[in-house]
């Protein structure tokens, strides 16, 4: 299981923010996301007002994460060839730029192209700038970089998903579309500023061992489901809310969506880094998985109730709070149980899945509970949206029960072991040393299949110092007697203890002897060293000298 990437007890003395860079780069997201934030609610708000159905003002949304995935699966490479500044710079102009366009129409074709295009800007700037925190800082104090950079992208949500819902009621929705392509230029200016930091090259990283790969899907599936169901949840509630809200309470529907908007991010932002003290206490990834997934589940059945009673609409806020503080948790956990089934090799792949997921869901989400709101209207699709991470949570559960009899591949002593060539060896050839050690050897038994054998062949064995009487065969002898292979054994043997009186005899003459007492000693040292190749060549043949021989004397050959 995953623990924490980075100890921060020697960081205590240093301050996050003195880092070179690294107060232009919160700054320069914090006004990216901003631009982000203030539109999320308010595009398909504006196309639901003019006339637009609700797929549309969905499909708004699922344009947007469609091009952002499809963007985060190259902006690694664009990264390595033009640098952090230049993707940085052109990802925060594109997100934002194109915002006042939506001025002119709202109409489907228009709405959906300039919604696409400014996804390719939000898809980049994710991936560019949590890379590019992790280039400014220390390794002591990664950690404590993501949280903080979780935490100003939270605040700001928090903070524009209200501002621009307001805007876009009482001043009008050009001025909210303007306003956002001028956020946009700000961060653009200030991503022009950013320290020149070289991207890492990538390198292809062997398997260490030779130990075959495993699947990746494997590996990210549960996570994946997890973040990916849940987030189709937030595509439905981000898009949303505010026309459902408005529609059960015209008079402060705006507001009321503003603070329930409000109060999902601000619970979010918090349970998050909540979730990765507990993580980090428990040395462990995956604790609140379950009831945060419960939580949300809660949240939207909440929401489904209230709209579908009439209810006060001011209870969605309790119900925001649950679905938000869920929702955070579960972003936190699903990356760290990412990372703890991926390699470390592959943390750049596990954060780009994990991106992938949270997106993609987002997109799917709000185009296909759109659609589901057309037909069972808004009560009816927050049901099937908490349907749906209810499946994510039964696939939680499921892989928490098979997990207790899973041996994870990585922070587990033995598996990294099999991975280092030496160690892997030895560790085979002492357990197939050790298994040899432990059987019994039947040299009996392997006697008579021996005898065995050359009776079938019509070969007559002749004991020592016996002769057979005429017509009598190796079948009917005494089986009391010598045979030829007990008497080879016992020649073999013989010469085995020479060879070894002999050894012992010099290396007593050693020290009596001069100049041949060196001779000695270095015969000695060479023997020494012979038998220590020996023992590690008997390590890495395991048993297969056993077997060998065994072959040997059942055929007979007694070399």
């Amino acid at each position: 299981m995953a623990k924490p990437l980075h100890t921060v007890a020697a960081a205590g003395s240093q301050s996050l923010l003195k880092t070179p860079g690294m107060l232009k780069t919160l700054l320069a997201v914090a006004s990216a996301f901003g631009s982000w934030s203030l539109l999320l609610p308010v595009v398909p708000l504006a196309v639901i007002q003019a006339g637009g159905s609700e797929t549309l003002a969905g499909g708004t949304t699922a344009a947007f994460m469609a091009t952002t995935v499809v963007t985060q699966w190259f902006t690694p490479q664009l990264v390595r060839r033009f640098g952090y500044i230049a993707v940085m710079v052109a990802s925060a102009f594109i997100l934002g730029g194109p915002s006042f366009l939506y001025a002119f129409s709202v109409d489907p074709l228009p709405v959906l192209l300039i919604s696409a295009v400014r996804g390719v800007g939000f898809g980049a700037i994710c991936v560019a700038q949590a890379a590019l925190i992790a280039e400014l800082v220390v390794p002591a104090l990664l950690g404590k970089a993501s949280g903080t950079l979780g935490f100003v992208i939270g605040l700001v949500q928090m903070i524009m998903l209200p501002v621009g819902l307001y805007l876009a009621e009482h001043v009008g929705f050009t001025f909210t579309y303007v306003t956002a392509s001028v956020v946009a230029l700000a961060a653009t200016a200030l991503c022009i500023t950013l320290p020149k930091v070289a991207p890492a090259p990538k390198h292809d990283v062997a398997n260490a061992g030779g130990l075959p790969p495993v699947a990746t899907w494997k590996l990210i599936t549960i996570p994946a489901l997890a973040v990916g169901t849940f987030a189709m949840g937030y595509g439905a509630v981000s898009s949303f809310v505010p026309a459902a809200i408005g529609q059960a309470d015209p008079a402060r529907g705006a507001t009321i969506a503003g603070i329930v908007l409000a109060v999902a991010a601000g619970s979010q932002m918090l349970c998050r880094y909540a979730a990765g003290l507990i993580a980090d206490r428990r040395g462990m990834a995956g604790v609140t998985t379950f009831p945060s997934l419960i939580a949300g589940v809660v949240g939207l059945a909440l929401m489904a109730l209230i709209l579908g009673f009439g209810i006060s609409p001011w209870w969605m806020i309790v119900a925001a709070a649950l679905f938000g503080g869920g929702f955070g948790a579960v972003q936190n956990e699903a990356l760290l149980m990412m990372f703890a089934r991926l390699p470390r090799s592959r943390v750049t792949d596990a954060s780009a899945l994990w991106n992938m997921s949270y997106d993609g869901g987002t997109g799917i989400g709000a185009v296909a509970l759109g659609v589901v709101a057309g037909s069972l209207a808004y009560a009816g699709m927050f049901g099937v949206a908490a349907g749906i991470i209810a499946f994510g949570l039964f696939s939680v559960w499921i892989d928490r029960q098979l997990g207790r009899h899973r041996i994870a591949e990585r922070n587990n002593t033995r598996a990294r072991l099999r991975q280092v060539p030496a160690a892997r060896k030895a560790y085979y050839g002492a357990k197939a040393v050790g298994r040899a050690s432990k059987k019994p050897v039947h040299f009996a038994g392997d006697l008579a299949r021996s005898t065995k054998r050359v009776a079938e062949t019509g070969v007559k064995l002749v004991p020592i110092g016996h002769t057979s009487k005429p017509g009598q065969t190796g079948d009917t002898a005494d089986t009391g007697t010598e045979t030829v292979e007990i008497r080879n054994a016992k020649k073999a043997k013989a010469k085995q203890q020479a060879f070894r009186r002999k050894d012992r005899k010099l290396r007593q003459q050693t020290g009596s002897i001069g100049q041949g007492a060196a001779t000695d000693s270095t015969s000695s040292g060479d023997a020494s060293r012979a038998e220590q190749s020996a023992a590690r060549r008997a390590a890495g043949r395991s048993g297969r000298a056993e077997r060998k021989f065994l072959r040997r004397f059942d055929h007979g050959d007694n070399r």
